[in-house]
Formats: C-alpha cells, structure tokens, sequence
C-alpha cells in the first residue's frame, strides 16, 4: 500500500526559509522572546506557511523542559474550571508554554493516576485545583522536584504555593445577609461533598451560630445539577415545611430550587429566598436574578500561572500563598 501522508516540514525546512540556523528556530520555538525582533517575525511567518508543528518528543527523551505546564481540574463541565483554565492559558500562552488538560472527577485516586501521566511528560510545573491529595501523590510530585501551585481553596499546608479563596467566609457571609434581611429558617443544600462544599457547609453553620439560630442541611454524594436542585427542594419542604431561605453550594443546584419554587407557584423571595454560590451566568438570565457569592475564577487562574512562571524564570516571591477574595451578587432572589 502506498503511503500518500503528505511530508510534514522539519527544523530545517523553516530554517532554510528563514536564512537561520536550525539552532536559531529552535530557540524561537521554546521562546519567541528570544530572538531578534525581524528574525522572530520571519520564523513566524515561515511556520504559519509551512504549517509547522514542533515535535517535542526529543525534549522529552532527553529529559529537556517541556515547556508545557499540567492543568488538573476535576470536571470538563463545570464553568467554573473552564474561567479557571482561561485564566491560565491567558498567561501561559503568551509565554510560550504549552498547556496539557487532565480530568479526574473529585477522585483523589483519579488524581493519583493523571499526575502520573502528566509527570511522564515531563511538565514543567502543575496546576492542581484541590487541595486533598492520595500520600503517593504528594510523593510524586517530590520526587519530580518541579513547582505546583494548589487552586481554589487556601489550605494551612500547601504543597508547593496557593492561590484561591476563603470559601468558609465566603458562605458566611452570604448567609449573614440572608439573616440580616430577616430570613430565620435557612437551610444549605450541598451536594457531591467535596472539600468546598463541605467548607461552605461550615460557614453557613457559623452565620446561623452568630444569630443564635440552628441550622439544617440536606447533602448528597451526587453531581450537582438543576434537576437535583428542584429534587432537594422538594426534600427540603417536605422535612422544614416552615423553612424560609435556602443556601446552596453551587448555582447549579440554585437554579434547580428556583425554577422548581416557581414551578410550584412559591414566590421568590417574598416566600422563600434563594442564594447559590460562583456567580454563574445563567444566575444574571433568571427571573428574579439569582443572589449569588461571586467568585474570582479567572483571577486564581491568572495568579497561579504568573506564579509558577516566575518560579520557572528563578525570580524570586514574596509570598506564595495568595488569598483572591470573593464578593456578594445580591441578586433579586435574596430580596
């Protein structure tokens, strides 16, 4: 059989175009900043014609920087980790770094698996967006002696460094306000019980303790969704008949309550108030608008990246534990 794959262009082929020597494209290549301005831009324009695609793998064989940077995050789905790898990406392209994508759904074992993987690529550094990790995971990441950075949660014993934000505070402060425009019944709905969740759960409990009051919650190990929300609605009304607030650990499962309040002519908020948390857009399109914590996502995705940069290029961080911070979208379900 003949083989009719067209002939990929090689390092050489741009550097005859280009008059360079194929150490000079190479060079580009890892770091575009490298190179003189009118050498960059016709490399560039070189391998736009050719369309040239670099071959890493002797980078890798040889134990040579990938240039490229592991991203884990635990949901392909989610927005709020695809703002968070925007935010990454918006740093790390313009460096030059690759980015290479690992899922792993909340599974700390999972986890354990795709670091392996990403480490047997030789990244330069990881991104992780937990803070909870498997004992052999931690020993990989030792032993691979490369820069991490620890996303979304502000955990006491980091890894490497962190950025992310107080989500116990956080969840404090929007029941707080819940509690200050008069609600006393307001019970959290959490579900898939992962370490923010269960952080937010905290907060609520706080806000409810600091008015005296007792708090309620209805939690499940499943994945957050709209029909869950409508679902742990109609649980709530049935066990707190009299409750008159609820706090949710996502929009998700906001949404879900509002649409099934409405659904069953409950007025929102004059009945019942409804808060969730991330500030997602389909928040802002309901109708009343959703109350919501907002949460910095492409901000931590921006600071992780630019930290772990600057570990890369040697340069020196006063402080590797940054907390972004959040804000209150009082939207019109909290009235």
């Amino acid at each position: 059989m003949n083989d009719t794959r067209k002939r990929r262009p090689t390092l050489q082929d741009i550097a005859n175009l280009t008059g360079v020597t194929k150490m000079t494209v190479s060079r580009y290549l890892r770091d575009p900043q490298a190179v003189a301005e009118g050498t960059r831009e016709r490399i560039a324009a070189a391998v736009e014609e050719q369309g040239y695609i670099p071959n890493r793998a002797p980078d890798i064989l040889s134990n040579a920087t990938s240039r490229a940077i592991g991203i884990l995050i635990p949901s392909l789905s989610n927005q709020v980790f695809s703002a968070v790898v925007h935010g990454i990406e918006s740093v790390t392209r313009p460096a030059g770094y690759q980015t290479l994508l690992a899922h792993y759904g909340y599974s700390p074992e999972r986890e354990e698996e795709q670091v392996a993987s990403l480490l047997s690529y030789h990244v330069d550094g990881l991104i992780l967006s937990d803070s909870q990790h498997t004992e052999r995971t931690r020993k990989m990441i030792a032993t691979a002696g490369i820069p991490v950075v620890e996303t979304m949660d502000l955990p006491q014993a980091p890894i490497d460094m962190v950025v992310g934000m107080d989500h116990r505070a956080a969840a404090r402060a929007m029941v707080t306000e819940m509690l200050r425009r008069g609600r006393r019944k307001v019970v959290y709905l959490g579900a898939r019980l992962d370490v923010r969740t269960q952080l937010r759960m905290e907060g609520y409990y706080q806000a409810m303790t600091d008015v005296g009051l007792t708090g309620q919650h209805l939690l499940t190990e499943q994945s957050s969704s709209f029909t869950l929300g409508g679902q742990l609605l109609d649980q709530a009304l049935v066990r707190y008949p009299d409750l008159d607030g609820l706090f949710c650990t996502n929009d998700d499962l906001a949404v879900g309550a509002l649409l099934q309040c409405q659904a069953k002519w409950i007025p929102v908020p004059q009945q019942i108030a409804i808060a969730g948390c991330n500030a997602l857009d389909i928040g802002h399109a309901m109708t009343p608008k959703l109350a919501s914590i907002a949460t910095p996502r492409e901000a931590i995705g921006r600071e992780a990246a630019t930290m772990l940069l600057a570990r890369l290029s040697g340069q020196p961080l006063p402080d590797t534990r940054k907390d972004i911070g959040f804000s209150l979208y009082e939207g019109e379900s909290l009235s």
